[in-house]
């Protein structure tokens, strides 16, 4: 009985693999042009490193006109429009709030009203602007 089912699992075996064999046997297989290829991945480096550089400045100068357009104003900013700032949230914002007025931003660190990693978290986003005599 033993022999019966290994000569069956043999045939099995040897039917999948001439099966495996005859479609590889179909398979075309072409040498890549080396040359080529690595002309056009340098001219495809090249290009993208020019766009990369043009989407960077763009994105670099699109920020910084972002940034200045919303500035929050810790001076007449309210509660809400403090909260909005990424790290300043609602004890903070009643901090900063209560604190006022700021000479300059800066102040928010040395009064210790912010701690330091959080300002310079938010350095970027806000401005003390003195209110005009």
């Amino acid at each position: 009985m033993k022999n019966f089912f290994a000569k069956i699992v043999m045939v099995a075996a040897t039917l999948m693999l001439s099966a495996g064999l005859a479609s590889a046997a179909d398979v075309k297989v072409t040498a890549p042009d080396a040359a080529g290829a690595a002309r056009n991945a340098v001219a495809d480096t090249k290009a993208g490193a020019k766009t990369a550089a043009t989407d960077a400045k763009n994105t670099a100068a699109g920020a910084k006109a972002a940034a200045k357009a919303k500035l929050v104003d810790i001076n007449t900013a309210t509660d809400a429009e403090l909260k909005s700032v990424a790290g300043i949230g609602d004890a903070y914002a009643a901090k900063i709030i209560a604190g006022r007025p700021y000479a300059n931003k800066a102040q928010l660190k040395s009064r210790k009203i912010l701690p330091g990693p959080v300002y310079e978290q938010v350095k970027d986003l806000i401005i003390a602007k003195q209110a005009k005599k």
